[in-house]
């Protein structure tokens, strides 16, 4: 047994439709006390004084330096008379912008110029870029900073020539994009400033302002989101590529918006052009008095319509591109319209006129995942990325009038991929749903139930786990693991339907999606439950936390990283409300409330019931998913599981939900959780 740290309980109960249920970590839920920090510096102290006792924790960190130790590189884009890329030399914390005046072809790193060094801004590379945009002339761009990973962040406007400051700040920003419109200033979005901790007081009233260069944060003008206006908790606007719309999303929650649209050069009133917000629209482009628009209205799989500038509300739509038996994506560029089919989770690129007419069929590379048909409308050819498991992310030149794909820049990548292997499979779920799974592995193993094995999940928030190549992943598997990735329902695979067949009173089907998973990989040799571990964070947090507390048995490591946890108040947190069209909310009705608290992780956590192995992962300034809910998940389980497996918990500090954070971490991370696996399994990692 070990010797967690003491976490005190209070008497805190609240009051459910006449159901009272204690709460008695709510004490962790303040991040700015003294006691919270010291607990959590306690839990910190007993899990990294295991995590480095590990006899090989310390070589598979080097394994991953070593996979990760290449030059990586974005696609180019022109701005003005230079040619602009992202690169990362291999370790370092973020990757440069960097840019050329000489052709886009020549990346030689004697004509290049660092324009933007996330690396120099914090020491420990805890400040990371976020967003960047030029303005429509190509002479100022705006661009925004993070500091831990938080979600609140920093605008700065820098000439584009000089790389000087403007002294134009914009601070407190949340959740938005940066729209210019012209050159005068931009559009952005955010909320007024909360009471208490910023990392967790709850926001509600999204605001869009518009930033006019050349002046104070204070004079912005509010643009929708005041009095008057429909108040919503997303708010975003942008500029269609012409400069002439402004479109206006407003939402509630993560699936569903309005749509507004205003003539600027006309100098109409805005417009709303939907009825309802039962389902997601997006604006993509104006062409020739047209608007070309995204929906699902109808569609479930998604559909592209057209309708008259001048008309353009809901009842006016045409189809343009119809719904298929495949969910769909659309980007713009070069004059013409990408429309990326998900089949069975791999990607099908299709070329359209703005008339709607078929150019044709994009030869991809291979069967994966391509992302990246977008560019401006003038330029004559465009970027996109191709990778799949198994397959490091090369980046492809398209010539959008002959539908010529040459190789632009291959990965430099040390991994040997023809030792790697991908299988996708169909597998059957409680109530009968074929879900696909790709499981990963070194070729030529044996299946005898003997590999140490991590099986992913999300199944939320119409998200699409599409191929994609990770280092780290294939680190994993040359260690001698399995990985594999079930799409569970309640992602975007299958389109809308898929999604919501894993919200709210059916979220049970995404665990029994995942508990289907970790049988198929059991009874077909992969594995076994003794090799098994289930990851995933997020929401995929919240799905190993209830596959673990309803099924204990079936896995012998858990690792819910950043997870929802708490689902009765998940909703009192920043803007944790807008995820109730998944979750639903413990205040929407007895029915709703009583499904959360069947499968809360934090509510279900029994006393004397021996858990998996579990390594709960978060971070000190996580604002989307305030890392209370790990503690106080992390306390019930240490109160109250039995058995010699370990229950720990590893905090990261000056980090956030995971975007931007420095390699250095990321590795620090990925080799606790392979060492902790590896050693909880009783099994040895290759290092042949």
């Amino acid at each position: 047994m070990f010797r967690y740290p003491q976490t005190r309980k209070d008497d805190t109960v609240d009051t459910y439709f006449s159901n009272n249920i204690p709460d008695p970590y709510r004490w962790l839920e303040d991040d700015l006390s003294d006691e919270t920090a010291d607990w959590v510096d306690a839990q910190n102290a007993v899990t990294f004084d295991y995590l480095r006792a590990i006899e090989c924790r310390d070589e598979i960190r080097l394994r991953l330096v070593h996979a990760n130790d290449y030059v990586k590189q974005s696609s180019p884009f022109v701005r003005g008379e230079h040619t602009y890329f992202y690169r990362n030399d291999g370790l370092q914390d973020h990757a440069i912008l960097f840019r050329s005046k000489t052709h886009r072809d020549n990346t030689d790193a004697s004509e290049l110029e660092i324009f933007l060094d996330p690396n120099t801004w914090s020491g420990e590379g805890t400040t990371s870029l976020d967003r960047l945009q030029f303005s429509r002339d190509d002479t100022l761009v705006a661009y925004s900073t993070s500091e831990g990973g938080s979600d609140w962040r920093t605008v700065y406007v820098i000439d584009a020539e000089s790389g000087k400051a403007l002294g134009d700040t914009i601070e407190n920003v949340k959740f938005s994009g940066i729209s210019w419109r012209g050159s005068e200033g931009f559009y952005y979005s955010t909320y007024d400033k909360p009471e208490g901790s910023e990392l967790s007081a709850r926001t509600e009233h999204h605001k869009l302002y518009f930033h006019r260069i050349g002046t104070a944060q204070s004079d912005d003008e509010l643009v929708f989101g005041g009095e008057g206006d429909p108040q919503y908790r997303y708010v975003s606007g942008y500029m269609t590529e012409d400069d002439r719309f402004l479109v206006i999303s407003g939402a509630n929650a993560t699936s569903g918006n309005m749509l507004y649209v205003q003539d600027l050069k006309a100098g109409t009133p805005l417009t709303c052009l939907t009825q309802d917000d039962s389902f997601d629209s997006d604006v993509i482009e104006h062409h020739d008095g047209t608007l070309i628009l995204y929906t699902n209205l109808n569609a479930p799989m998604g559909r592209i319509v057209s309708v008259d500038a001048t008309t353009p509300t809901q009842a006016h739509w045409q189809d343009l591109i119809p719904e298929t038996e495949h969910e769909l994506s659309i980007g713009t560029g070069c004059g013409y319209l990408f429309v990326s089919y998900l089949v069975d989770v791999q990607t099908q690129v299709t070329q359209y006129r703005y008339s709607g007419e078929k150019v044709r069929d994009i030869q991809l590379p291979d069967i994966g995942s391509a992302s990246g048909f977008s560019a401006r409308e003038q330029e004559s050819d465009l970027f996109f990325s191709f990778t799949n498991y198994t397959t490091a992310s090369a980046i492809y030149r398209y010539d959008p009038e002959s539908g010529d794909v040459t190789l632009y820049r291959k990965s430099e990548c040390v991994i040997d991929s023809a030792r790697l292997e991908s299988k996708q499979v169909f597998y059957t779920s409680k109530d009968g749903t074929k879900v696909p799974m790709t499981i990963c592995y070194r070729k030529g193993i044996t299946l005898d139930g003997s590999h140490p094995t991590i099986l992913y999940g999300y199944g939320g928030f119409n998200i699409s786990l599409e191929p994609s190549f990770n280092p780290n992943v294939a680190t994993w598997i040359e260690l001698g693991g399995i990985y594999a990735v079930a799409n569970l329902r309640g992602g975007g695979e299958y389109g809308k339907a898929w999604h919501d067949a894993g919200t709210q009173q059916q979220k049970q089907n995404v665990f029994d999606d995942f508990f289907a998973a970790a049988e198929y990989l059991i009874d077909a040799k992969y594995t076994s439950s003794e090799k098994l571990a289930i990851r995933g964070g997020s929401n995929g947090g919240l799905l190993v936390g209830a596959c673990m507390t309803q099924r204990p048995e079936l896995f012998r490591v858990a690792l819910p990283a950043v997870g929802v946890l708490d689902m009765l108040r998940y909703h009192t947190f920043t803007s944790g409300e807008g995820w109730a069209y998944d979750f639903g909310t413990s205040a929407q009705s007895q029915a709703m409330f009583e499904y959360l608290l069947g499968y809360s992780p934090v509510h279900n956590v029994k006393e004397g019931v021996a858990y998996p192995s579990t390594l709960v992962t978060t971070a000190d300034h996580d604002d989307r998913v305030v890392p209370a809910h790990s503690y106080k998940f992390i306390a019930e389980l240490q109160a109250k599981h039995v058995g010699e497996n370990p229950v720990f918990i590893r905090i990261d500090v000056n980090a956030g939900h995971g975007a931007g954070m420095p390699t250095h971490k990321v590795l620090d991370s990925n080799a606790d959780v392979y060492a902790f696996c590896f050693d909880q399994m009783g099994v040895e990692p290759r290092f042949d």
